[in-house]
């Protein structure tokens, strides 16, 4: 099944594919979130390292077990063919009511028909107060299209 846009990609399409995928993993639903994927798709997330599915699963069940109220914001930095290069950040709190942001890269390749197959990610974080936090937007939808994205709040 296609997952539009497709590539080869133009600069309103990958903005769309960009903020496609912003939108799902903001729902935390691991197994709606790995339907954007390739069934053998290939990860590096910050030191692990998954192939398919039902891996991708796993690992975003644990990341969102531990990072809870999880919010984030991407934006295109570049694309050529089938490829787009993303920054991105997101905020969370752990279960002791820490709240973190973490910033990271990630360099997508698509195949041919819109789904994910490889998805390289480097992530950092820090811990910040409650008080710093920039992503205000109910945790349960999408960031809203009013909603500053990463550029506009200065990061």
């Amino acid at each position: 099944m296609a997952r539009p846009p497709l590539p080869p990609f133009d600069h309103a399409s990958a903005t769309l594919k960009v903020r496609l995928a912003e939108d799902g993993w903001n729902t935390r639903n691991a197994e709606q979130v790995s339907l954007a994927y390739t069934h053998d798709c290939y990860w590096r997330n910050r030191a692990e390292f998954v192939t398919g599915r039902a891996d991708i699963v796993a690992l975003l069940q644990r990341k969102w077990t531990r990072e809870l109220d999880y919010r984030l914001i991407k934006e295109l930095w570049a694309f050529e063919g089938n490829r787009i290069a993303v920054r991105f950040a997101y905020e969370y709190h752990d279960d002791s009511g820490q709240w973190y942001r973490a910033y990271g890269n990630e360099n997508l390749e698509f195949a041919a028909d819109g789904l994910m197959q490889r998805r390289l990610a480097s992530i950092n974080e820090a811990p910040i107060a409650a008080a710093d936090r920039r992503f205000h937007w109910d945790a349960s939808a999408p960031r809203p299209q009013d909603h500053p994205g990463l550029s506009e709040l200065g990061f």
